[in-house]
């Protein structure tokens, strides 16, 4: 039913990807650069962030927001130079990754909460930490099993994470603070295990699952409605172009940083969708 295209390729390992004035923007992370590309393949380095960037978002005057990982900082692009938004050392216990922003320049931004990249890594649960639009930090949320890609409802009034270690989409509810609440499960997903995740029209979520090497697409009750395999493994997805019905598709063989340098097997792949995306990113 789909068939993705390969939009470019030779990437160490692309994450965060955002529609955003008409092309996709996307941090190739282990080479430490905020990039674009159009539908053309044509890219364009944006800024480089020295610490690694994940998560992506728009403040709404328009400047740049970007996760800063493994300094676990929030960073802001202005006039083409990066500076410091928030500090989160103090309520992240490991590297920053995913972020979503909302309409008022408030960003959610998880983290991984141990270290994944040692032999046998000692899981732990985390928090999820919200920057205000005055860029005051704070927890919103913890016990969360490595929180991921987020998505908010257009209506701003509810949040989604997917927890990758625990294999679900989880729920809070959006106060007008910001304030997350009523935690709840929104889908559990058995052996798909979500990384970056994009919300569509009909309400139902695309995830990626780099677990078992493709996209799907859940609703609420967990129903997998959909599936699109890839070659190696999906890590993050985006529902974008000019009507939002292009799925944008970020694949790797590898994200251990010193070997997803050498091997450069990064890809971004698209393929149409019959459902638009909807809220945010």
């Amino acid at each position: 039913m789909y068939q993705l295209e390969t939009l470019i390729d030779s990437l160490a390992f692309a994450e965060g990807p955002r529609w955003h004035g008409d092309k996709l923007w996307f941090s190739d992370m282990h080479t430490h650069w905020v990039m674009t590309v159009d539908f053309a393949g044509n890219t364009e380095k944006i800024i480089e962030v020295p610490n690694q960037p994940s998560g992506l978002g728009w403040t709404p005057n328009g400047d740049l927001l970007v996760v800063s990982m493994t300094d676990r900082k929030l960073m802001k692009m202005r006039d083409g130079a990066l500076t410091e938004v928030a500090d989160l050392s103090a309520l992240a216990p490991y590297h920053c990754n995913d972020m979503v922003v909302d309409k008022k320049g408030r960003a959610y931004i998880g983290n991984f909460g141990f270290d994944i990249f040692v032999e046998t890594p000692e899981a732990r649960n985390t928090t999820l930490v919200l920057v205000d639009e005055h860029g005051a930090p704070r927890i919103v949320a913890n016990d969360l099993a490595f929180p991921n890609g987020m998505v908010i409802t257009p209506d701003d009034r509810t949040l989604i994470v997917g927890e990758t270690m625990a294999a679900k989409l989880t729920a809070f509810d959006i106060a007008e603070n910001g304030d997350l609440t009523n935690k709840r499960t929104w889908a559990a997903l058995g052996t798909v295990a979500p990384d970056g995740i994009a919300l569509d029209q009909e309400g139902a979520i695309w995830v990626a699952s780099p677990s078992t090497q493709e996209v799907v697409r859940v609703c609420e009750d967990g129903e997998i409605t959909d599936r699109i395999s890839v070659e190696t493994n999906a890590f993050a997805c985006m529902l974008g172009g000019p009507e939002r019905r292009h799925l944008f598709v970020l694949t790797a063989a590898e994200s251990n940083p010193e070997i997803a340098r050498e091997t450069l097997t990064g890809r971004i792949e698209v393929t149409e969708v019959a459902v638009p995306g909807a809220g945010r990113p």
